[in-house]
């Protein structure tokens, strides 16, 4: 009974716990338990609103039971299993050892004071003190934060303060799990802030939220601001600007560098100039935080790259339609004008219509009446579903083809890697950040690299097979073959007085491997006349 039990603990850790089986929940679990943390961290914040908290006290009390009980399971279950852990097993008391660690206390702290607040009498002050206690849940994430940062020490080890900032930012092959971790926290600003800035214009909302409001753009204008410096500090590192010889300016150029800076202008602006000017205004522009999630998807380098490769074709899409456009709202107003001379009054008042009509909204505010100007309305709503779905269809062939060219492209740089055999540090680097880049997932990254080695060793066969001697199709080219046996027999033959026969057949018979067909040979050339 004992030992089905240990096996079943086993079982669970393996499963659910262990890091190093592939097969196993680890991920879906570690990444669950990360997002119900964040969830019960704005749950308790949103707490405070006592407007919202009143009116869903159930919702709110029932979400917290739901938190407490996964992270109570949790904390027994990596307790119970703390004797195949790793870290624990073979040491005396595992589980007690285990309960005084420091991610035990964390995950034990976490639902502390849910279970205090239940079983002992408290007054509300303390209520309101357990309740704010509640936001320790968010040292969970140290059991992510912490490996990662050891990991990203060993990778840099022996490397620069400024090379170590750059491994940070950008994906180089040796920046590990921490840099997914800092994007992600990146990500999740970028979409609070954004979606603040939208509800700060509901009056009722901004209402109930602007402390909170204001809190969040300060720490986000933060986290922005150091973003921005640590990415122009740590420019020399890129590839791109290291034989430049001002490579911070470099990056201070570009396109990314500038929303970047555009993303935490308008809070500077404000907090200068807000006494004498009315910049309210530029909140609005708070939402070009938008355009920093650009930086985390490769989709906006890919589609760039289809405008720069299929630009003449979308030019001459763009032609037909901007010419169609003009020739019908010259006929509408050709036909319409006697008729409405207010709808209709000039062409360019007509050219709405015809845009309109041709993308098939039609906003009913401007229609024809005569027969002649519905049946130019008739033909052109039918042509604007061609019209329209020329470029779209070119763009989406195009985006496809593109995506396809850029794995073509990461698996030839994977069999330019394999050429001397073995991967080595720097190759491995270089396809990391490759991979992170294209933001492939660990499973394509892992086919792409079977089918580039796959292929570099079939084109290594094929070479070593052309070195040994021809390929014929002895059927098709029977002298062809016969020449050719008759060249490798006088191959052999040359060997075998070089080296003895004897010696050779010697040889031959202490291999491992089957030598029948060379000894038979062998007795040949013996027999052979001189």
């Amino acid at each position: 009974m004992t030992h089905t039990h240990t096996s079943l603990l086993a079982k669970i850790y393996k499963w659910l716990f262990d890091p190093e089986f592939k097969h196993g929940f680890h991920h879906v679990v570690e990444r669950s338990i990360g997002f119900l943390i964040v969830a019960s961290v704005i749950a308790v914040l949103i707490e405070n609103t006592p407007e919202i908290y009143n009116a869903h006290t159930a919702w709110f009390h029932w979400f917290d039971v739901v938190t407490v009980g996964i992270f109570t399971a949790e904390y027994l279950l990596r307790v119970a299993t703390a004797h195949v852990n790793p870290d624990f097993a073979g040491k005396s008391f595992p589980r007690l050892r285990y309960a005084f660690s420091f991610y035990a206390l964390v995950d034990l702290i976490a639902i502390a004071p849910f279970y205090f607040a239940r079983f002992v009498d408290v007054d509300v002050e303390m209520l309101r003190v357990l309740r704010v206690m509640r936001l320790a849940r968010m040292f969970k994430l140290s059991r992510q934060l912490i490996p990662a940062w050891h990991e990203f020490q060993e990778l840099n080890a022996g490397r620069s303060l400024r090379a170590k900032v750059f491994a940070m930012l950008e994906p180089t092959g040796h920046s590990g799990r921490l840099h997914t971790y800092i994007d992600n926290f990146i990500v999740f600003w970028i979409a609070l802030s954004i979606t603040c800035v939208v509800f700060e214009t509901v009056a009722s909302v901004h209402a109930l939220f602007a402390t909170e409001f204001m809190v969040i753009d300060v720490i986000a204008f933060t986290i922005f601001t150091l973003e921005y410096i640590a990415r122009v500090y740590s420019a020399p590192e890129n590839p791109k600007y290291k034989h430049l010889r001002m490579p911070h300016w470099a990056h201070v150029r570009t396109g990314q560098a500038i929303i970047d800076l555009f993303t935490i202008l308008p809070f500077i602006l404000e907090s200068l100039f807000s006494q004498h000017l009315d910049l309210r205004f530029l909140r609005v522009f708070r939402l070009m935080r938008m355009l920093k999630l650009t930086r985390y998807t490769s989709a906006m380098e890919t589609l760039y790259k289809v405008v720069l490769r299929e630009w003449q074709i979308i030019f001459a899409s763009v032609f037909v339609m901007m010419l169609l456009v003009v020739l019908t709202a010259s006929l509408g107003y050709l036909f319409e004008h006697p008729a409405q001379p207010d709808k209709f009054e000039n062409i360019p008042q007509s050219i709405y219509w015809a845009v309109v009509t041709l993308a098939s909204v039609g906003y009913g505010d401007i229609s024809p009446i005569t027969p002649m100007g519905r049946a130019l309305t008739v033909v052109l709503a039918l042509l604007g579903i061609g019209i329209f779905a020329i470029p779209a269809g070119l763009l989406a062939s195009a985006f496809t083809d593109q995506l396809r060219i850029d794995r073509d492209a990461f698996k030839h740089r994977l069999m330019m890697a394999f050429e001397d055999g073995m991967l080595d540090g720097a190759e491995r680097e270089l396809i990391v950040a490759e991979a992170e880049r294209l933001h492939l997932s660990h499973e394509e990254v892992k086919r792409l690299t079977a089918e580039a080695k796959a292929e570099f060793e079939a084109k290594a066969t094929e070479q070593l097979t052309q070195a040994n001697g021809l390929i014929l199709d002895a059927k098709a080219h029977p002298q062809l073959a016969a020449a050719q046996f008759n060249l490798l027999v006088a191959q052999l033959d040359l060997i075998a007085q070089a080296t003895g026969t004897d010696t050779l057949r010697q040889s031959l018979t202490h291999t491992t491997g089957d030598a029948t067909a060379a000894l038979a040979v062998l007795n040949l050339l013996d027999k052979k006349p001189s």
